[in-house]
């Protein structure tokens, strides 16, 4: 099993990953992330709000995880190279778009550099894309808010799976915001090769709450 995680304190600045930084990972679909903020970037440049049925997509994509509405607004952005150029304009350099979404190539320094470029105020979205895009990642629905969101509290997050078909083994990501000791945190916990989903889960869960616990007691270097 392998396994990066990456704590970003909103407040005061700081970075922390470990776990293999560089190491590159499936997105599975926190992917979705990324899709939605490169619809919001067409849309502004556009001077356009998001359609009625662009909103109903990504709303099921994000709270929901469906895979449908994903493909719609993948197809919408321009795919893989749409998904490069709006990652680049929001500051990413080490996610790369596959010809199927859920398995582009990204790490946690950018799934890190995403969150602050939703969450944080310094941005290629504007503050109405911004706030549109967190408040659909705080409605998860239940039995898909695990992950970072053990790490604290006024969770916002979107987590990703997939079953690997020639090994059964499974890639298990979680990326979001959590609030702990006073302070709002961005993670982000990509990892591969667990047995099952749930022990996938048991795992990013584990390494997001040391992750953060660490940074709050000021331990993690």
């Amino acid at each position: 099993m392998e396994l990066s995680v990456g704590v970003y304190d909103l407040a005061g600045g700081a970075e922390t990953v470990s776990g293999g930084e560089g190491r590159t990972y499936d997105t599975a679909s926190v992917v979705k992330v990324d899709i939605l903020a490169a619809l919001l970037l067409r849309a502004q440049d556009a001077a356009r709000e998001l359609s009625g049925r662009e909103r109903a997509y990504a709303a099921a994509m994000i709270e929901r995880s469906d895979n449908d509405a994903a493909t719609a607004l993948w197809r919408a952005i321009g795919g893989a190279a749409g998904l490069d150029a709006a990652n680049e304009r929001l500051g990413l350099t080490e996610t790369v778009g596959a010809a199927a979404w859920g398995l582009t190539q990204t790490t946690v320094r950018d799934r890190l550099a995403l969150l602050r470029a939703v969450f944080g105020a310094e941005s290629a979205l504007d503050a109405r894309s911004r706030g549109y895009l967190g408040t659909v990642m705080s409605r998860t629905v239940a039995g898909q808010d695990w992950g970072v969101s053990a790490a604290g509290t006024g969770r916002a997050v979107k987590n990703g799976w997939l079953p690997r078909s020639a090994t059964g083994l499974w890639v298990v990501n979680s990326t979001g915001r959590v609030t702990a000791g006073g302070r709002t945190f961005l993670v982000a916990v990509l990892s591969d090769g667990h047995g099952s989903m749930e022990a996938g889960v048991s795992a990013v869960e584990g390494a997001a709450r040391a992750a953060v616990r660490a940074v709050v007691r000021g331990a993690l270097s």
